[in-house]
């Protein structure tokens, strides 16, 4: 029962943002909306509900935010000036890195921080291993562990506060 109202509490407040202004019409539907979506899939995406009520995961959270947007403002840049220098490397490949979140939720965060992310796209996740294959444009190094460090680590450390 917490999954869904936690879920419907989500939907219901996610409507209402993107429905502004709100009116009494727009109340009723996404109150249906919120009803509909928490009943129907409401035991799929919330495992830990205990998470919500931690106020530090959403001070955690407002702090991810800006790092997520920082790296993805320098990896935009990166890419920018690759491709209007060609002068400059374009090494891409595939690397192997590790991480150590364990949660769906977390690793799903992790994967799309790092697709977001310009210049590195998540390929496979090994979730029972703690492994993700990442395709990234110039890859620096082939060792896992310097990888990890390069890719991973600067998300990681922050999604494990917020999800673990």
């Amino acid at each position: 029962m917490g999954k869904r109202l936690v879920l419907f509490i989500f939907s219901f407040l996610t409507w209402l943002i993107l429905t502004w202004p709100v009116d009494l019409q727009h109340i009723i539907v996404g109150l249906a909306v919120a009803v509909f979506i928490a009943a129907v899939s409401g035991g799929l995406f919330i495992q830990r509900v205990h998470h919500f009520r931690q106020p530090t995961r959403y001070l955690w959270f407002c702090y991810y935010i800006p790092v997520f947007l920082w790296e993805c403002l320098k990896a935009n840049i990166d890419v920018a000036l690759r491709v209007l220098n060609p002068r400059l490397p374009i090494n891409p490949g595939i690397v192997k890195v590790r991480t150590t979140l364990k949660s769906d939720t977390g690793l799903t965060f992790l994967a799309n921080s790092i697709t977001l992310t310009p210049g590195t796209f998540c390929i496979d996740i090994n979730a029972k291993e703690g492994i993700l294959y990442i395709h990234w444009l110039n890859v620096l190094t082939k060792d896992t562990e310097q990888a990890t460090q390069l890719i991973v680590t600067k998300f990681e450390n922050i999604l494990k506060r917020i999800f673990e």
